[in-house]
């Protein structure tokens, strides 16, 4: 005896929240994918990937010393974690654009003139973080590092404890970069206005410094890279908020005339 398909008021909900799922674990695998195929060509290169991400340290160094590794597998492992971590930044414009895909059609369309350049901004300033963190700062970072050192000491970094300090180090420069973006959709979506953010800079400045003493080394030179960085940014959004803002009055008395 066949059973009958219930049907209802639910069931049509029911069906959208799989439907959802669906579409969803379709995203996610192809943004792995993405990433997954990126790292294996990556891979043979790995030891060479290692190198360049170690190259500011190395400078920093006395001549002819080297990093060490004290695990068994570090020295293969570390490379490796180092080309996922490059094939997934080569792959984020793939993952956000997986990420953009699957939430587009619950967006209105001014919602969705407003994701695109977002996304595509916010990219390219963690880029920009990361890179001014590799080319500028570490350089002074690291010779401070081993000027302060006692000379009864020889510095040869472990590999290991490396990468977790440069990644802590992209990641706070990346987030930094992003500060123009947190700015122009705060003002943009109203949740504050520019004339608030214009008046609490005297705090965001006090924070930006102790921000950058709780993560870069203790010398004055690294604080002030991620400090003057930070309150610059700041300003800079808050300009781009401001046109912004008067874009929206404009359209909003187009529209009322």
């Amino acid at each position: 005896m066949a059973i009958p398909k219930l049907s209802g008021p639910d069931s049509g909900e029911g069906d959208s929240f799989i439907s959802h799922l669906v579409e969803l674990r379709s995203r996610l695998v192809k943004a792995a994918l993405a990433i997954v195929v990126i790292f294996l060509c990556l891979a043979p290169f790995a030891s060479h990937i290692y190198d360049i991400l170690a190259a500011p340290m190395l400078h920093a160094l006395p001549e002819g010393t080297k990093m060490i590794a004290t695990g068994v597998i570090t020295p293969f492992l570390v490379p490796v974690k180092v080309t996922l971590l490059v094939a997934f930044i080569l792959a984020l414009p793939v993952v956000l654009y997986q990420m953009w895909a699957f939430v587009a059609p619950g967006l209105y369309s001014h919602e969705k003139k407003l994701a695109l350049p977002i996304i595509a901004s916010s990219f390219i300033l963690f880029l920009f973080g990361v890179a001014f963190c590799y080319f500028f700062v570490f350089g002074t970072v690291f010779r401070v590092i081993n000027e302060l050192a006692p000379k009864s000491v020889v510095v040869a970094p472990d590999i290991d404890s490396y990468f977790g300090f440069v990644m802590t180090m992209f990641l706070a420069f990346g987030v930094t970069f992003e500060v123009p973006i947190v700015v122009v959709v705060l003002v943009r979506f109203g949740v504050v206005t520019v004339a608030t953010l214009k008046s609490i800079r005297p705090y965001v400045i006090v924070a930006a410094f102790v921000i950058a003493a709780l993560i870069t080394p203790p010398d004055p030179g690294s604080m002030l890279l991620l400090a003057v960085p930070l309150v610059l940014l700041y300003e800079v959004g808050l300009l781009v908020a401001r046109f912004v803002r008067v874009g929206e009055q404009r359209a909003e008395s187009a529209t009322s005339t």
